[in-house]
């Protein structure tokens, strides 16, 4: 068993580190940046959403007792990342973890016949390009101090077949190859690059995207999911954002962590039907 000493040293994973999270103000993000708070890292949040982002930065700066602030930031503008980045850096002095966030479902509708242009465009500027000006900018600063870690979230769709927006697919695969891609670029720099792919778990954003309440979401996951008997939410997938971002997967670089209950292991389609 270990002494009191060392479970202190566990409880506070990040203790020292500042971390820089887009889509900060809600869903994942928001509850990636409280546990990272709670571990004692030094947290940004990056949002399109100011009012929001306001109210719940100044809430977990309240709760954590760490530095908690927001910045806004559209991910689809170089100027605003760049800013975002650099204000962590004036900020905290230094970037360790850049999470990259930040992501939209587009419009939920799974048929080639429904694929609009503007639609495409929209969720791959968000989720693919909004992604690599993240780690550019996280790199810039990252690079002189030969260390840091850079995250982004993928998604299920990126290994599973069917019943997925053809864009959104499109785009989390890109964000595994991303990963992969600056994991080898960037490891003769030091810098970790991973990526959580994870199963549909509620949050207001994908709610209003499938047009689905909480508990049938929850209902749903539950009759797919392979790992029987075990509740899947928002907060298990902050934990494997907590997981990368710690000194605990230091030699852990170019991972897709699935979190999906083994799902993926036994089928290739999602077969999610929500009528």
């Amino acid at each position: 068993m270990p002494g009191p000493s060392s479970l202190a040293s566990f409880a506070k994973r990040l203790q020292g580190k500042a971390a820089l999270i887009t889509g900060g103000a809600s869903g994942i993000g928001e509850t990636t940046a409280r546990l990272f708070a709670r571990n004692g890292a030094k947290v940004v949040i990056a949002d399109v959403q100011s009012e929001l982002g306001h109210s719940v930065s100044k809430k977990m700066e309240s709760e954590t007792g760490q530095p908690v602030s927001y910045v806004h930031c559209d991910v689809t503008k170089e100027s605003d990342v760049e800013n975002a980045v650099n204000t962590v850096v004036s900020k905290h002095g230094k970037l360790d973890i850049m999470f990259n966030n930040a992501g939209i479902t587009g419009k939920y509708d799974p048929s080639i016949f429904s694929t609009e242009a503007e639609d495409f465009k929209k969720v791959m500027d968000i989720n693919v390009y909004g992604g690599l000006l993240g780690a550019k900018h996280a790199a810039r600063v990252m690079i002189p101090e030969k260390k840091g870690c850079i995250l982004f979230t993928a998604s299920l769709a990126a290994v599973i077949y069917g019943g997925v927006p053809h864009a959104y697919t499109a785009s989390k695969h890109a964000v595994v190859g991303i990963t992969k891609n600056l994991a080898v670029e960037l490891g003769q720099h030091g810098i970790r690059v991973n990526c959580i792919s994870p199963v549909a778990v509620f949050t207001p954003s994908v709610g209003r995207a499938m047009g689905l309440d909480e508990k049938t979401l929850e209902a749903v996951n539950l009759a797919i999911a392979n790992l029987k008997g075990v509740k899947i939410d928002v907060n298990d997938m902050a934990e494997a954002a907590l997981y990368l971002g710690s000194e605990e997967s230091k030699f852990v670089s170019g991972l897709n962590l699935v979190v999906d209950g083994g799902f993926s292991l036994r089928h290739s389609a999602l077969g999610f039907d929500k009528s």
